[in-house]
């Protein structure tokens, strides 16, 4: 019974990741939702008893691939929260 409630709450967060992932504006969001994406994704294969292609999606799903990605994600003009510095003649707001 709890292994059944288990797979549940896995299947419900595959879709909610999935969701967030299509409909998320953020770059650095979508990729870190990727990331958890492919490590639930491992979990899943894990349960469906498939260690190697549980292993493969861990690695080159999360692992390369999340990393190829954040690399990429340097290159994109506003990728990251870039600070705004204030000038000599304007007024800071705190």
């Amino acid at each position: 019974m709890i292994l059944i409630s288990f797979d549940l709450i896995l299947a419900a967060s595959l879709i909610w990741l999935a969701y967030r992932l299509l409909v998320s504006d953020n770059f650095f969001t979508s990729v870190v939702l990727f990331l958890s994406f492919g490590l639930f994704m491992a979990m899943a294969w894990v349960r469906l008893r498939a260690p190697d292609v549980a292993m493969a999606e861990a690695a080159i799903g999360a692992g390369l691939t999340g990393a190829l990605f954040l690399s990429a994600l340097r290159g994109v003009p506003g990728g990251k929260q870039r600070e705004r510095r204030v000038d000599g003649d304007e007024i800071r707001h705190d």
